[in-house]
């Protein structure tokens, strides 16, 4: 019956999406604020549908950013794109360049200001995305970027990337850590969502000015470390392989 209800969840999502796609599209033509409020308010429907359909209820901890900052968060699932949307003024991703040929979905992702990434040739998004910043060309905002660069199930150990280091040494921003644990309910593929609480929670800032290894390994630390301290309240354990690791769908 849970499975079932996933199903149901899952397709009625994408189905709203389209619709309020549609809906918002004049909107966000016409206004500069017009996409993300449009994105916001579809995020917090999604938010509001997982509880109700699913049982899958939803919490955002800490301070959320208001100014331009980067953002560099755990990425578990699709579902803390949606917390994380439902929540920042502003946000823009580092994403996926095949994520903008995605219906509805990627004509909004290039109205708010993301940057479509080529698979193998980060470093020239990276530089193009430096240049637009400087010349004034980028939209302000929160500038969310994944530092393990892809979907991460619970327990599995994945290095972080040079390319978060580069961005903060560069763009010389405050960087604000977000550590989750929606991966526990909401797996990185398949339709399967769990019964749950799930948590994203923003963590102390990390101030521009340090070296990319000191920054790296305080990154690392803060999102690691509070990822598996929220994991654990939910009752996971390192020994355990989680539901996404065994690629349930």
């Amino acid at each position: 019956m849970q499975y079932i209800r996933a199903l149901f969840f899952t397709v009625q999502m994408y189905a709203v999406m389209a619709a309020m796609g549609l809906w918002w599209m004049p909107a966000a033509i016409r206004r500069p604020d017009g996409a993300h409020r449009a994105i916001r308010a579809y995020c917090r429907y999604v938010v509001w549908s997982a509880e109700k359909i699913v049982g899958l209820s939803s919490e955002i901890r800490g301070e959320v950013p208001q100014g331009e900052v980067m953002i560099a968060a755990k990425h578990q699932s699709f579902f803390d794109i949606i917390l994380l949307c439902s929540v920042l003024p502003a946000p823009k991703f580092i994403m996926k360049k095949e994520l903008t040929r995605a219906p509805v979905l990627g004509w909004f992702a290039m109205r708010i200001g993301c940057v479509p990434v080529d698979r193998g040739k980060k470093g020239q998004a990276i530089a193009k995305m430096l240049a637009d910043v400087e010349s004034g060309r980028a939209r302000p905002g929160q500038l969310i970027i994944y530092p393990q660069g892809t979907r991460v199930a619970p327990g599995v150990d994945l290095p972080y990337k040079t390319g978060t280091a580069v961005l903060y040494q560069q763009l010389g921003q405050t960087c604000i850590p977000v550590a989750v644990n929606v991966g526990l309910f909401w797996p990185r593929s398949g339709i399967a969502k769990r019964p749950g609480h799930a948590v994203l929670e923003f963590l102390d800032p990390i101030p521009p000015g340090l070296g990319k290894d000191a920054f790296v390994s305080r990154l690392s630390a803060a999102v690691e470390g509070r990822s598996t301290e929220l994991m654990r309240a939910a009752g996971w354990r390192p020994t355990e392989p989680s539901p996404a690791a065994k690629g349930t769908s």
